[in-house]
């Protein structure tokens, strides 16, 4: 059980990511939105349900400041093995994602992604800030704050009230 690791930053907003393209993306730009930030995997056993849930959560709230940041992760079972441009085709085409999708993260270990060491700093999990496996989610509200952590059994839909709540808010 790893110490959640400390960060100077205070706000998703704070840090830059890539798309799946390679290209460079603030994520100041969701200042204001509610956002579902979801480690992803395309060979997984839970990725079915969380996909097409994330896509359904999409499709009804994308108009009412709400995204969903997608990061590959290869890190569980090699669960992720594809080039970015596979992983876009089959986030795209197989579950009509149309949110973002960036490219390939580590989640875990001293190589993670500052923006998932801030992720796990905010909202440690159960047993520890470590991510335990693909689609682990996290809810943050419209300043950039880590409202919680979702575990992976945790379907995407079931996460509605609070995403509704943080819209509100």
């Amino acid at each position: 059980m790893g110490a959640a690791e400390s960060v100077p930053e205070t706000s998703i907003h704070e840090f830059t990511v890539k798309d799946c393209n390679g290209k460079e993306v603030n994520l100041e730009t969701y200042k204001g939105k509610v956002l579902l930030v979801v480690n992803v995997a395309s060979k997984c056993g839970f990725t079915e349900t969380n996909y097409t849930q994330l896509t359904e959560l999409y499709q009804k709230y994308r108009d009412k400041d709400f995204e969903i940041l997608a990061f590959p992760c290869n890190q569980f079972l090699r669960q992720e093995p594809g080039t970015p441009e596979q992983i876009k085709d089959f986030a795209c085409t197989r579950f009509k994602a149309e949110y973002p999708v960036f490219q390939k993260v580590r989640v875990n270990g001293p190589d993670a992604a500052p923006v998932y060491k801030f992720l796990k700093a905010s909202k440690p999990g159960l047993f520890g800030s470590r991510i335990k496996w693909n689609f682990t989610k996290f809810l943050v509200d419209k300043n950039g704050k880590v409202i919680d952590r979702y575990a992976t059994s945790t379907a995407p839909m079931s996460i509605e009230k609070d995403i509704q709540k943080a819209l509100e808010e």
